[in-house]
């Protein structure tokens, strides 16, 4: 009996070394400039960029196939963030992609008149609808990102956008008004775009 454990003990050990040194040994490097760019873009996993999330929009952004005003739900705020982090000059957000929103939403669902299709969970790319095929389905407004990608599949259009209350937890300080003329002039062109 005592022998068995010492074996089994011994092949643990053996195997935990050897898992080891192939982490170490085969570690996969990620590319430090994707991940700075991941990190500022918002996570909202939309599409709306023409990218099936945000990494591969970072990937597209910093192996120069994709421009960096391509993400409505990032705004002007995300545009100049990455224009920072790349030493490039900012540009209005590309109206082909969308309109940045002036106060974040999130969708409802109204569950008297939902059939239960399904389609609407398929559609959402954060999973923040929940429910089965043929029942009720709901929005998680917390975990919703407001893409409103789901509201096109849905048959019976018992889904709708309703504004984020301003709470504690949603307030962000305003940007400062740009004493830049130039700067002005672009921010007054998206607006007026």
């Amino acid at each position: 009996m005592l022998e068995a454990l010492l074996v089994l003990a011994g092949l643990a050990i053996v195997f935990g070394l050897l898992l080891g040194f192939t982490a170490i040994r085969f570690k996969v490097e990620g590319d430090p400039v994707v991940d700075k760019i991941d990190a500022v873009l918002p996570q909202t996993q939309c599409g709306q960029c023409g990218y099936p999330g945000c990494r591969p929009y970072a990937e597209a952004i910093a192996k120069g196939d994709a421009d960096i005003n391509q993400c409505p739900p990032g705004g002007e705020a995300g545009i100049i963030a990455l224009a920072d982090l790349l030493d490039r000059e900012p540009k209005p957000l590309s109206a082909e992609h969308g309109v940045e929103k002036e106060q974040k939403t999130a969708v409802i669902i109204d569950e008297k008149l939902c059939i239960g299709c399904t389609l609407c969970i398929q559609a959402c790319p954060v999973d923040a609808i929940v429910g089965a095929a043929k029942l009720m389905h709901t929005v998680i407004t917390d975990e919703c990102t407001g893409c409103d990608l789901c509201i096109p599949p849905c048959p019976v259009d018992c889904i709708y956008v309703v504004p984020i209350e301003e709470t504690l937890e949603t307030w962000t300080w305003p940007f400062p008004e740009s004493s830049d003329e130039s700067v002005q002039e672009d921010q007054k062109e998206t607006q007026n775009a």
